[in-house]
Order: structure tokens, then sequence, then C-alpha cells
């Protein structure tokens, strides 16, 4: 197993992960032309050209015998999805292709995600989580995380509320 740095060339190889591992995890509850939408919106390969480049973004393969099997991408100071906090680091995509699914890899990269926060300077590490994710939220409150706020997350034009949540950094003990 390992997680590497997505390389800008790579670019095309993230955006087809990212469709489907959104896809296989939203199709169900989204219409097909709102999911392209969002894609076009989220995924183009303009998008994440400029998200590979910025420097506050972090994008990570998950690689289990050489296998793509799902991303990470993290965010710090302008590049955040919301500016709710002070100084906070946040985890905006932990994607998994439903074949890796059901094998701890999601607490993998998640811990990997947290080991990153930590080694940052941020004082926060924060996430979304839709509404109604509730083993999703059962799962991050086992790691110390507090509801904070919300926002609503577009596909398409459909609206969903995620939740923010968030956990202190450099905590002794």
């Amino acid at each position: 197993m390992q997680i590497d740095p997505i390389r800008l060339e790579e670019v095309s190889v993230l955006q087809e992960l990212a469709k489907q591992t959104f896809a296989e995890t939203f199709a169900h509850d989204n219409d097909p032309k709102e999911l392209e939408a969002f894609f076009e919106e989220s995924y183009s390969l303009e998008v994440l050209t400029s998200e590979l480049s910025d420097p506050n973004c972090q994008h990570y393969f998950l690689r289990i015998d050489h296998q793509i099997a799902g991303y990470l991408k993290l965010n710090q100071g302008s590049a955040q999805t919301e500016q709710e906090l002070e100084n906070a680091f946040e985890i905006q995509r932990i994607y998994l292709l439903q074949a890796f699914q059901g094998r701890g890899l999601v607490k993998v990269l998640f811990e990997f995600a947290l080991e990153k926060a930590e080694q940052s300077s941020c004082d926060w590490v924060w996430l979304g989580v839709w509404e109604h994710n509730y083993k999703a939220q059962k799962f991050y409150s086992k790691y110390g995380f507090e509801k904070f706020g919300q926002h609503e997350f577009a596909v398409g034009d459909k609206i969903d509320v995620d939740w923010l949540l968030k956990r202190p950094l450099h905590q002794k003990g």
C-alpha cells in the first residue's frame, strides 16, 4: 500500500477517478444531468490542473499493489472551501473506488490526512459531511470531531446541506 502525491501529469487519471468515485457514492441520490453539471464545474481538467498547481492544495493517490484505489484532497489557507476557522486545515475529499471499500482503507486515508494536519502549523482540522451521512458522522466523532456549522453543497441545481465538523490540532495527551 502506498499514498503518493498526485503529479500534474496525472491530472487526467485524477479526473476519471474523481468522477467515478463520486458517481459510485452519490449517483443513487442525484439526477445524471445534475452529476454531469457538477463534474463540469468541479472536475474539469482546467479546475483540477489549477488545484494541483496550488501550493495550498495537496492531492494524494492511494495505491494497492500499484493499482489506484482512491484519493485524498487537503486544503490550507485560501484553498479551503470555507474560511470559517482561523488558521485551519481542511480535509476536503476522501474517495475510494467501490471495489476497494470494506477493507479499512478509508480509515488509512483519513489517518494519513490527520497526520498531515498535525504536521502543519494550523490550529484546527475540519471537514464537511452530508447531513444524512450518519455512518460518516459517527466515524468522525470517534476522532473527536464536533459540528460547528453547515454549508450548502451544490450538485448541479440540487442543493444539499453539509455539516462542518472540526477538531483542534496539536493536542497533548
